[in-house]
């Protein structure tokens, strides 16, 4: 007899991410990618299994993560990924984008602007690039931080400013760098990119020279077959995404294992955030794709209660 499966909302981050074990020594690159790998289809396995209320099933890969290092080991491996010697920081690429539009003075933050304020997302090290640019004022956030300058914090309970309070509280760039594709289905990323514009000031703290053509921004970074080898999702596709939430891409470099991206936001532009709908939809066959995608829901779609 088939069981009903009844419609759940997205799940927290916090509740999709096991809790930090203990630190290991440096382990060598092919490791690390080895280790990444295993944590996100361990992660994605229990974010479905608990979807699916498979209690069971979420307590053996519950059990295999813990058994594997969990969230600790897998904050590790990411961080020597980033790490200088191994040309990991993707931060270098946004601070490559920013020297060659902002003008030298605002970089210097000699234009009355004072320095810009970043948020970031899933922070895992407090000198990276855009830490050491003295460009930014930097807000870090991650589940599970592992350092004192890092708040944790879950970004979907992050309180948002008001909009009498954005443009003293809100940011000039928020940073999802290797965070959207972690979140475990596709429905809370799209939760998730609709949530980034709360936290954005308006274009007229930056509408200086080059400045005004980076921010206010999101930078975004995803492993690139998530939008060249997907089944679900493709250049073209993201790029409509954006666009209905009020982003224009402005930026994009594609790597041998990771995208980037600029995204400049225009709140005018920005569609009725209660009737954008982007459904699940094949655009490649094959049966060596990805299934990685983003689902936009309008207010009737989403479950109440």
């Amino acid at each position: 007899m088939g069981v009903n499966k009844k419609r759940k909302k997205p799940l927290l981050l916090s509740h999709t991410r096991p809790v930090p074990t203990t630190r290991t020594p440096t382990i060598s690159s092919q490791a690390t990618r080895s280790r990444i790998r295993k944590h996100h289809t361990l992660q994605k396995q229990l974010h479905t299994a608990t979807l699916n209320g498979d209690s069971v099933l979420a307590e053996k890969l519950q059990a295999d993560l813990e058994a594997s290092g969990g969230l600790q080991k897998y904050q590790e491996a990411s961080i020597q990924g980033q790490s200088s010697e191994r040309g990991g920081d993707s931060s270098k690429v946004l601070m490559e984008w920013i020297n060659e539009a902002l003008p030298y003075n605002s970089r210097q933050g000699t234009n009355g602007l004072g320095r810009f304020r970043m948020l970031e997302v899933g922070a895992l090290k407090v000198d990276n690039a855009c830490s050491r640019s003295g460009i930014f004022d930097v807000t870090r956030i991650d589940l599970h931080s592992q350092h004192p300058d890092i708040q944790t914090q879950d970004f979907m309970q992050f309180s948002v400013p008001s909009p009498g309070t954005v443009e003293e509280n809100g940011f000039d760039v928020v940073s999802l760098s290797l965070v959207l594709n972690y979140v475990g289905d596709a429905i809370s990323r799209g939760e998730m990119l609709k949530r980034v514009s709360g936290f954005l000031r308006s274009s007229r703290h930056v509408s200086t020279g080059g400045a005004y053509m980076c921010f206010p921004a999101l930078f975004l970074v995803l492993p690139a077959p998530c939008v060249t080898n997907s089944r679900y999702l493709d250049e073209e596709r993201l790029e409509s995404i954006m666009i209905s939430l009020g982003y224009v891409k402005t930026r994009r470099k594609l790597g041998n294992k990771l995208v980037y991206y600029l995204w400049r936001y225009q709140r005018d532009s920005a569609m009725n955030a209660q009737s954008v709908s982007f459904k699940k939809k094949e655009i490649r066959q094959g049966c060596n794709r990805n299934n990685f995608t983003i689902i936009l829901q309008s207010s009737s779609e989403i479950p109440h209660g």
